[in-house]
């Protein structure tokens, strides 16, 4: 073995040096080739990659947008629902407030008349049409309420008592013609009598009639009941003048009157018993 390693030992090492040269040009070759082959489909699958990366951050946003905006149209929706409760309370503490008002008024109209026997009574039906020429309470005979008993209202009269049933009384006010009340002026005395008219009622407004024509009653003058009345408590209020007319027989003149009351939406009376004494 040795001689032959001598006799050819350029040769072979020769050989061997050859070998290693392929060997390494070959490992270089598929090094390269590798790198080549990686540097491809990193090429091709990058895009996909940024495209799924930004999809998927798409998603995710659109998501929590969709989720912020569903969440403040619930909180919407309920501070919509939160703000009708409270306008609705604030509805029944209005009406509250308007009720106690009326009471407190009534109250005051009581305390004028300290000689009668008061008692208050709540609306609970009227005539058709817009003002309260004939209308219902809740209260009759069971609660000693009788025919001709005087009815006020905050403002002043209404009118007065026409017919009782045990739990309910019906009220003819001072706008339905058949009404009538002795009435003069705080201002100058004069006299007159304050009636219904079917051509005013639907105005709200009734008339002063037999008014001398000498007397100095003008625009703005206040109306009371007068002493002359014997179903009328005197110094009631009951309106004020809206405007002064001569009769066609030029002896006499009559005054439109808008009365003091809300006669178009009565919720609480007084009424007034002129014919017994309070003790």
């Amino acid at each position: 073995m040795l001689p032959f390693f001598e006799k050819h030992k350029k040769k072979i090492v020769i050989a061997l040096a050859m070998v290693l040269v392929c060997c390494a040009v070959l490992t270089a070759g598929r090094k390269k080739s590798a790198i080549f082959l990686e540097s491809v489909v990193g090429f091709v699958i990058s895009p996909f990659q940024d495209l799924t990366t930004g999809l998927s951050s798409w998603m995710d946003d659109t998501v929590t947008t969709f989720t912020q905006t569903t969440e403040q149209a619930d909180r919407i929706q309920e501070l919509e629902a939160q703000v009708a409760i409270l306008e609705a309370e604030n509805k029944r503490l209005a009406l509250y407030e308007e009720e106690n008002k009326t009471l407190s008024d009534l109250l005051d109209l009581a305390q004028r008349y300290p000689q009668h026997p008061t008692t208050g009574a709540k609306v609970i039906a009227k005539d058709p049409g817009n003002w309260y020429d004939i209308f219902t309470i809740n209260k009759g005979t069971t609660q000693d309420i009788s025919a001709n008993q005087v009815v006020l209202a905050p403002g002043g009269l209404v009118g007065k008592v026409i017919e009782s049933g045990a739990t309910y009384s019906k009220v003819m006010s001072i706008l339905d013609s058949r009404s009538s009340v002795s009435a003069m002026s705080t201002r100058t005395g004069d006299l007159g009598v304050v009636k219904g008219d079917y051509s005013l009622m639907n105005e709200g407004l009734c008339i002063m009639e037999y008014i001398d024509a000498e007397a100095e009653i003008m625009v703005g003058d206040e109306i009371v009941t007068s002493n002359l009345s014997e179903t009328y408590p005197d110094g009631i209020p009951i309106g004020k003048v809206q405007e002064i007319r001569t009769d066609s027989n030029g002896l006499t003149k009559y005054a439109i009157i808008e009365p003091y009351c809300d006669l178009k939406h009565l919720t609480e009376v007084l009424l007034i018993d002129k014919s017994e004494v309070a003790q």
